[in-house]
């Protein structure tokens, strides 16, 4: 693109008056470079001062012989733009030559102007301004910058160039800087850019009416290499040699940056070809994490094959943030590809407790300690840390062991009390006000093992003794120790080998010779400079010469000795330390403390979504860790954590930013004792790509021709390098020529170019380029030769311009522009052509021509693209067709949103809102109505905030009715569209107008409460008011005042406007009326309270009065309830309150006064009355009274109907919840099945199943229970009764079940054990027995007749037998026996004497046993006194010997009331004492004990 030397005129700056946009063209014209034929002297200077050298070659950066190969390989590489060069060479010839006759030209035209000059008035003074500023500029190292500024003002204003606030002086660093002055255009040259040219440079212009400054800050960037540019310092170590590779290894898609979590898994891919690709021979792959080599383990996995490499983290953590490095060996060298990878924290298990620390590592290890250190983490939001817990774990175990019993503030630990010889491994917890963080990842494996130990093994010092020159006599010195040495020496140079605000590490050396002997040591402190010395408890036996010291005061010096031991005895004391003292955390020492905060933080674009960040280092570091980063989006003031891991070095880019956002930055550093200070926020940085020059434009289309002249346009370049194109230089040349001539000698500024003065016949060829303030960009590809014909055609020209909007799934929005060209006559519409991509195959889109330059196309297929051409009509007919668009997806835009209608709601306004995905810093915000530009100002306005635009309808009516459009330009095509219809209007109408004639928004309408007192409390609720508002109430048509027992008020914060009435009577029944008045919204409410609506509220009212006057006294604060206990005894509780040492508390049930064992105690704030054994019968009204002096207080709780089945349902609830499962128990009737628990009652719903069926009390299955079980009896089981049978306990919501499986093996042995029962009460039942008659004692006089007379029982018929004495009593003529009946046997002594006296018993037996009974008979003589029978002496009776029965399962209670057990008839005693039988009695028991029947209540009085 040729560029002609322009005369003075052309040249010289207009007046402040011709504006910025003037002086931006002649700057832009001058700077163009590309494709030109002519070399500005300017130029020709810049290059001139860029090449000078700006430092020496260092010698590792010169070339070695080894070397040339590489170097001449890569010139051969590059050879083939030689011609390229040559031809560009010979139109600079040709240039040069053109611009020495501009030259002369530009001479004349100077002294014409300065004949002019001499002719101009005097100027008038005016102090400096700055027409053009400086613009801040982000640039590669080693590549010149250049700084340009125009300044105005008279006299002429001098310049000075500061960076840092420090003058610019050239000569201090030849070549490096150059500065210059034309045309009031004023220069700063920056030569091969280093990093350290970073930083802020000012221009100050000064004259003698004043001084202007303008500033831009140069930001210079290091590139990482052919991967992602992140602008980071060269982190990857540097190659110490070439290891040739056969493969040749391209790098396809790679891994960008990457954004995790903790607890995550990932995998970084990097797509590659290898040339020759063999499946055994894959490529060397190298992973670098910063400067480390990554090696496979728990925590990385690597891979390499089928053209991929993968790098896997299964497990993320915050060590595993930072630049990744890949780096492949190939044919040539290496090649690399690096991207960031950012790790945030992990959710807290408490809120706002910290992340967890990282890099947790393990140093100085020794017998019994180590020392761990770990990096803090990162803080914006949460509260400070206040220390740290360590945690240890023994390697093969799984149990982790607290070691510090307080939080540790710095980021170090010394861990004693080690085993020696174990691994293990250690962890670290952060703390704070709000919780413990979770733990860091744990350390590698360490050894607790002295680490000299190896080393004393390799020098062992010996002694080497000659014998005769022959022989060698070896002795080593721990030998000399072991025979020599038993007390050791002390140990040396004690010191202090860490100090901070938390302890004091001792280090020492061992003593020496120290003997083979276990050695310890021993610690003493001395206060000051005091020979006091006291020995230290360290709480473990201390092995290394290594000893944390914690717990010494603040502000107070020690001196420490330390004495060594081993089994013979301590050494000496070693010389002690000087003073020593804990660091002070409010006194400022030397690398002890945080680090102070960075300096200036400058922040500069990178990308549409990162920013390049720029700081300078802490003037204190204190053992400088690295940085933490921060943003925050400007107005929210929330800080976001840019890095999770510090970072090393003081440049930075931040990665995940909206695109479109304001950010501002702040840095903190960080060290051992935590995070620093923060920095100063940097100036508020729009996030959008860096800027550079447009790329090229294309689609050059011709619209016209004339003969003489062509009219083309062409399309904006598709990248415009983050700023506003502002003009276009058009370059033609004919279709035989290879020159490019300019078209016009100013650019344009508009992409509709009518190029004239082209010869008729010939053809053209055109290219274009677009220019921002980056500068001028490509050319665009020339366009197809256009031939310079006339044209006459009747038909319109094609259409141009045509661009997409409101692209969503199945439709879009297709615009053009009208052609230039009408044809004979106006066009009438437009036919629009679409097409599948690839495909030549068009169809019509609409079969009718429409008469406006836009059309939505709809019915596309999701994610299908499409091409269109226009075709424009009159009446002629169909003219040329537009140029085929571009190819454009129907599918919509992540993001995307529509356009809102809505009403403002503070000021009425109705608008149409639309929100941008994205935007950036050239993005504006087009509407339009029906895809026509709004130009009536008066009717719309337009606000755009941020990625936010909204156009108001200043005077809203009918013509405002259509479609309105919305388009965001830089911004990926964001649009859309809305049909505003009269129906959604007139409510938007509606909603203006009460907003704009508004009320007093109300939450509630008026509304009472009753208060307590009686009082009552009318309110009304509203949505806002202001302190401005007033109000009245009316009731009954008279407006009430704040006195007269009524208490008025409100609350702006919460909108309350009450009156509370003192005295509510029925004096009070009426209607209630609040109106109010805040600013110029008004608002009313009423409330009626007549008739039965005003008894309801002044029943509450009295009622609330009594309670309050019952409240003066004691009193129930909770009323009586039940609850269960867990051994199922119902308990009545009440809660009292305003009780003292004098009140009193009863119980009552129906009226009668209840005693307890411990009477109640009032004092204790509650009481409750247990119910043990609940039941049926403990229904019944249960009143507690309390009271003293101050009055009384009463309450009642009915036990009946629902609250009686409640509580059985509680009761069932933990009876059923504790029930044993079912057992079986044999009996003579037949099998039962119990289920024991804490407690059980009939009215317990209980219900019992049989292979799915209820079972129902019956003869045949009883159902019954006692206190602690349930039971069911099957009588007489058969077959049948075979089978599951299961018990459900009801509480009312759940059902508690239990089962047994009566069947197969459990059934059979039941059944036998029944019939065993069954025949032994059978034999029990039948067998012999005296039933009753016989006395136990008889006493009777000489000579009488004695008759022992008893009934007997049995079947079959029992066989009697007399005794006396032991002995069989034969029937004679004295003693006669006789059995009646088989019932009644009797004997009878006729004329008894004192022989007959003795021990008399009869014997009843059948075949199922007997019963043998003994009666003591005395004879006295007559005339005697009739003896007296002795104490004791009764009737005893024994039962025959049965046969021995197997032992049953023990008996169980008896049923309940269900099914009670008989109990067999007790024998009845006769009245006539008898001598004592030495038979023990016989005892009749009941096969079931009774069950225990309590009373629920205690004894009433």
């Amino acid at each position: 693109m040729p560029t002609k030397a322009m005369p003075f005129h052309q040249q010289k700056q207009k007046q402040v008056s011709q504006g910025y946009q003037s002086t931006k063209h002649v700057h832009q014209i001058q700077s163009r470079t590309s494709s030109s034929k002519s070399v500005k002297k300017e130029q020709v200077e810049t290059t001139q001062a860029m090449a000078q050298p700006a430092y020496k070659l260092p010698a590792f950066r010169e070339r070695q012989p080894e070397g040339m190969q590489e170097y001449q390989r890569m010139a051969s590489h590059f050879g083939r733009d030689l011609t390229t060069l040559q031809h560009e060479l010979h139109r600079m010839k040709v240039a040069t030559q053109e611009q020495v006759e501009n030259i002369e030209i530009t001479r004349e035209v100077r002294e014409r102007m300065s004949v002019q000059r001499r002719d101009a008035p005097t100027e008038i003074p005016k102090g400096p301004d700055f027409l053009v500023g400086l613009r801040s500029h982000t640039v590669w190292e080693k590549t010149p910058v250049k700084l340009l500024c125009t300044v105005s003002g008279y006299p002429t204003p001098i310049v000075k160039w500061y960076k840092n606030d420090a003058v610019i002086d050239p000569l201090s660093v030849p070549g490096k800087y150059k500065i210059e002055n034309k045309y009031g255009v004023h220069g700063l040259i920056i030569s091969r850019c280093s990093v350290a040219d970073s930083g802020v440079y000012s221009a100050v212009a000064i004259n003698s009416q004043g001084k202007v400054v303008s500033r831009a800050t140069v930001c210079v960037r290091r590139a990482t290499g052919p991967g992602e540019i992140s602008h980071l310092p060269g982190q990857v170590p540097l190659l110490s040699g070439i290891r040739r590779s056969k493969l040749e290894v391209f790098l396809l898609d790679s891994f960008g940056v990457t954004f995790g979590t903790e607890g995550e898994s990932l995998t970084l891919v990097a797509n590659m070809v290898v040339v020759p690709d063999l499946p055994n021979l894959p490529p060397e792959v190298m992973w670098y994490r910063d400067d480390t080599l990554l090696k496979p383990s728990r925590w990385v996995e690597m891979s390499v094959g089928g053209g991929t490499a993968k790098l896997s983290l299964p497990h993320l953590n915050k060590d595993d943030e930072g630049l990744y490095t890949l780096r492949i060996w190939t044919k040539d060298g290496t090649t690399e590809h690096s991207a960031y990878l950012f790790v945030k924290d992990a959710a807290p298990t408490v809120k706002g407790a910290p992340g967890a620390p990282m890099d947790v590592t393990v140093s100085d290890a020794n017998k019994d300690y180590i020392l761990v250190s770990w990096k803090p983490p990162n803080l914006t939001s949460e509260s400070p840390i206040t220390g740290y817990f360590v945690d240890r774990r023994k390697s093969g175990t799984s149990d982790w062991v607290q070691c510090n019993p307080t939080p540790v503030k710095v980021c170090k630990f010394p861990v004693q009390g080690l085993t020696e010889g174990a691994s293990y491994h250690f962890r670290v917890r952060a703390v704070n006000s709000a919780g413990i963080s979770l733990p860091s990842r744990m350390s590698t494996g360490v050894t607790a093992a002295d680490e000299e130990s190896d080393v004393q093994d390799i020098f062992i010092v010996t002694t080497v003794i000659k014998i005769e020159g022959k022989y060698d006599i070896v002795v080593q010195k721990e030998e000399l120790q072991g025979v020599c040495v038993t007390l050791t020496g002390p140990p040396t140079d004690v010191h202090a080998s860490e100090i901070n605000q938390t302890y004091i590490v001792l280090s020492w050396n061992p003593p020496s010779p120290r003997g083979q002997a276990a050695l310890w040591y021993l610690i003493e402190k001395s206060l000051g400079d005091s020979n006091f010395w006291q020995r230290l408890d360290t709480g473990v036996q201390v092995r290394s010469p290594r000893c944390p010291i914690f717990d010494l005061e603040d502000k107070k010096a020690y001196r420490f000795r330390v004495i060594s031991v081993n089994k013979h005895g301590p050494s000496e004391p070693s010389e002690p330390t000087a003073l020593l003292q804990k660091a002070d955390p409010y006194v400022s020492i030397p690398d002890i403390g945080v680090p102070s905060a960075p300096g200036q933080v400058l922040a500069s674009r990178n990308t549409k979504t990162s920013a390049f960040v720029h700081w300078e280092p802490p003037k204190n570091p204190n053992n400088l860790m690295g940085y933490y980063v921060d943003c925050s989006v400007v107005g929210s003031k929330i800080w976001t954590p840019c890095n999770h891991r510090p970072y090393k070095h003081t440049r930075f880019v931040v990665h995940g930013l909206t695109p479109g956002d304001t950010y501002i930055f702040r840095v903190q550093a960080v060290n051992a004792y935590g995070l620093g200070e923060e920095s100063l926020e940097s100036a508020p940085l729009f996030i959008d790509a860096a800027l550079t020059a447009p790329s090229a434009p294309y689609g050059i289309s011709l619209l016209s021709c004339d003969g003489s002249s062509m009219t083309v346009a062409w399309k904006r370049p598709k990248r415009t390098g983050g700023s506003r194109i502002t003009s276009y230089y058009l370059d033609k040349r004919e279709v035989e020529s290879v020159n490019w001539k300019e078209v016009s000698s100013s650019p344009a500024t508009k992409r509709v170019f009518k190029v004239e003065n082209l010869t008729a016949g010939l053809f053209y060829e055109f290219k274009v380029q677009a220019a921002n303030l980056a500068g001028v960009g490509l050319p665009s590809e020339p366009s197809r030769p256009f031939a310079c014909e006339a044209w006459t055609m009747p038909q319109p020209g094609p259409a141009y311009d045509l661009s997409f909007w409101e692209v969503r799934d199945d439709s879009l929005l297709l615009q053009w522009k009208a052609p230039v060209y009408s044809g004979a006559s106006p066009v009438t519409g437009y036919i629009v052509e679409m097409a599948q991509k690839g495909s030549p195959d068009f169809v019509v889109v609409n079969t009718e021509a429409v008469n406006r330059c836009y059309l939505k196309v709809t019915g596309l297929e999701t994610g299908t693209s499409y091409v269109f051409k226009v075709y424009a009509v009159n009446v002629s007919g169909k003219g040329k067709a537009s140029d085929v668009s571009e190819a454009v997806c129907a599918k919509t835009l992540p993001g995307t949103k529509e356009i809102v209608s809505g009403v403002d709601e503070q000021t009425g306004d109705i608008f149409l809102s639309f929100e941008a995905p994205e935007v950036s810093a050239l993005s504006e915000f087009i509407w339009s109505k029906s895809y026509k530009d709004i130009t009536d100002s008066n009717r719309v306005a337009v606000s755009t905030v941020g990625r936010c635009s909204r156009l108001t309808l200043l005077k809203p009516e009918k013509e405002d009715l259509g479609i309105y459009s919305v388009a965001v330009t830089e911004a990926g095509g964001a649009s859309a569209s809305h049909t505003l219809t009269e129906e959604e209007l007139k409510k938007m109408l509606e909603l203006s107008y009460n907003i704009r004639n508004p009320i007093v928004p109300l939450k509630t309408e008026l509304n009472y409460e009753i208060l307590e007192k009686g009082h009552v409390r009318f309110w009304v609720q509203a949505q806002k008011i202001s302190s401005a508002v007033s109000y009245r109430f009316i009731v009954n048509d008279k407006e009430v005042t704040g006195a007269e027992g009524h208490k008025i008020s409100h609350d702006v914060s919460t909108g309350i406007i009450q009156m509370t009435v003192e005295h509510f009577t029925r004096a009070n029944e009426g209607t209630y009326t609040l109106q109010i008045h805040d600013g110029k919204a008004k608002s009313q409410s009423s409330l009626v309270l007549i008739g039965d609506v005003f008894k309801v509220a002044l029943k509450e009212a009295e009622f609330q009065r009594k309670e309050h006057i019952r409240k003066q006294g004691p009193h129930f604060s909770e009323y009586l309830t039940f609850h269960v206990d867990d051994d199922c005894t119902v308990m009545l509780v009440c809660k009292l309150a305003n009780v003292k040492k004098d009140t009193t508390f009863h119980w009552f049930k129906e009226d009668e006064e209840i005693i307890l064992d411990v009477s109640p105690n009032p004092m204790s704030g509650s009481c409750a009355l247990p119910i043990p054994l609940f039941s049926r019968k403990d229904q019944g009204i249960y009143k507690a009274v309390l009271g003293d002096d101050r009055g009384k207080d009463t309450s009642v709780y009915d036990i009946s109907g629902q609250v009686f089945e409640e509580i059985i349902n509680a009761i069932a609830r933990i009876a059923g919840s504790s029930a044993s499962d079912l057992m079986m128990q044999c009996t003579p009737e037949g099998i039962r099945l119990q289920c024991y628990m804490k407690y059980y009652t009939e009215e317990m719903k209980t219900s019992w199943f049989h292979k799915e069926s209820k079972i129902a009390s019956s003869e045949k299955m009883r159902i019954g229970g006692t206190s602690e079980m349930a039971w069911m009896q099957i009588c007489e089981p058969t077959d049948r009764e075979k089978g599951h049978y299961s018990i459900e306990i009801h509480d009312g919501k759940n059902a508690h079940t239990r089962t047994f499986d009566l069947s197969g093996q459990a059934y059979t042995e039941a059944y036998a054990e029944f019939q065993r029962l069954k025949a032994a009460a059978f034999a029990e039942k039948n067998r012999g027995r005296v039933v009753g008659g016989l006395p136990d004692v008889v006493t009777i006089m000489e000579y009488k007749t004695l008759s022992l007379t008893c009934t007997v029982w049995g079947d079959p018929k029992p066989e009697v037998t007399w005794f006396k004495n032991e002995q069989e009593v034969v029937s004679d003529d004295h003693n006669q026996i006789s059995f009646e009946s088989g019932k009644f046997a009797s004997l009878t002594i006729k004329c008894v004497t004192v022989d007959d006296s003795g021990k008399y018993s009869i014997n009843v037996r059948n075949k199922y046993g007997g019963e043998f009974v003994e009666i003591t008979v005395s004879v006295y003589k007559q005339g005697e006194e009739i003896p007296e029978p002795k104490l004791g002496q009764t009737s005893r009776t024994s039962a025959a010997p049965k046969p021995a029965a197997p032992p049953s399962k023990p008996q169980t209670p008896t049923p309940s009331m269900k099914s009670p057990t008989p109990t067999p008839p007790q024998s009845v005693k006769s009245p006539t004492p008898t001598p004592k039988s030495p038979t023990p009695p016989r005892s009749t028991k009941s096969p079931t004990p009774p069950r225990f029947m309590r009373s629920p209540t205690p004894t009433k009085k």
